[in-house]
């Protein structure tokens, strides 16, 4: 199959995709296949919560609207330009995938197709579902790959190399058992953000996607905030209060009361607006419901601090303070060119 057709099937995937949304679900009559997926798809995404408690409808169909948007011609075309793509036998690439957010391993298995390589999947425990349906609906407008996708539910075997995602301790498991194959492993990230104390209230909103979306639960999703000395949080608090809706998700609040009760039974000192904490710590990680901050005073030296924490940042958030950071309320929206922990999976791919 020609790298040109093997886009097309993924564009195919796309205008699928691009039926299904929160407030505006419809039946597209051109998209291929509706009469087989439309239906079971729709049905799928209510279960979704019920296979993980976390995926809710909201989250899951912001999951499926990304990847329509992500999944066009000329995204593909701007991503896979940058590339030779030499003719070459195929590798077996072993996945074994993280189930934190919805379809968060879609990019990995993308990846390993798209350059012609076959795909052995080992889903996540908490995400067992969505991904297998889009494989059968790929299948559908490309037969011919059936021989390139497959499903392992026990031991992997007979692989060439492997991209693995998981926590700092999975890691270390991954980096033993797979020392003798080429591999991507990653490890646990986190998302920050500068700021300076100008921000307006929209762009503090907007940071408030950066930290609810999923619930916070992404690599992506900011967990810490870098504000100068003697910041006040008001602003912060008045711009995020759009989001309150979350405490009324029975998990969330379940979070939202342990790990503040946690904070205060050890006497931390919190910042409170009913269905967020915020407490000064050092660590990027923060629970769930609460974000860390940090103050700063000289923001030259925050970036040599931040460069030299490099491996621990997934996504740096601010209004150009930081070279390289995004924009508020974009980091649950990478491109296709936007690589996980900045490691191009397309060159390790190719060269594998």
């Amino acid at each position: 199959m020609t790298l040109e057709t093997k886009k097309s099937v993924f564009v195919e995937l796309g205008k699928f995709l691009s039926q299904f949304s929160e407030d505006n679900t419809y039946r597209n009559p051109s998209v291929l296949h509706n009469d087989v997926f439309f239906e079971d798809f729709i049905a799928l995404i209510k279960l979704s919560q019920s296979h993980n408690g976390w995926y809710t409808p909201k989250q899951v169909y912001f999951a499926i609207q990304s990847w329509a948007e992500a999944l066009t011609t000329e995204n593909l075309n701007q991503w896979l330009s940058a590339y030779d793509f030499p003719i070459k036998e195929p590798k077996n690439i072993a996945l074994i995938l993280a189930g934190n957010i919805p379809l968060v391993g879609f990019h990995d298995f993308l990846s390993v197709l798209i350059t012609g390589n076959n795909v052995l999947v080992k889903t996540s425990s908490n995400d067992q579902h969505l991904l297998p349906f889009l494989a059968k609906y790929i299948l559908a407008v490309a037969p011919e790959l059936a021989n390139n996708i497959t499903f392992v539910d026990g031991k992997l075997e007979n692989f060439d190399a492997v991209i693995a995602t998981g926590s700092n301790n999975t890691a270390r498991y991954f980096e033993y058992y797979f020392k003798d194959k080429p591999s991507i492993i990653r490890k646990s990230r986190n998302s920050i953000a500068v700021l300076n104390g100008k921000e307006t209230k929209e762009q503090l909103a907007s940071l408030g996607e950066d930290i609810f979306r999923y619930f916070g639960l992404g690599c992506r999703n900011v967990s810490k905030l870098f504000v100068p000395k003697g910041y006040v949080f008001d602003t912060f608090f008045e711009a995020i209060f759009e989001y309150q809706d979350v405490i009324h998700y029975e998990k969330y609040a379940n979070n939202y009361d342990y790990n503040k009760a946690v904070f205060l039974m050890s006497n931390f000192k919190l910042l409170d607006n009913g269905f967020l904490t915020i407490k000064e710590d050092q660590s990027h990680a923060s629970p769930i419901s609460s974000v860390f901050y940090e103050f700063y005073e000289d923001i030259n030296e925050l970036k040599t601090r931040l460069q030299s924490e490099n491996e621990q940042i997934q996504c740096i958030v601010s209004d150009n303070l930081i070279e390289g950071s995004i924009d508020f309320g974009q980091t649950q929206k990478p491109k296709l060119w936007n690589y996980a922990d900045n490691i191009d999976t397309i060159s390790f791919l190719l060269t594998t």
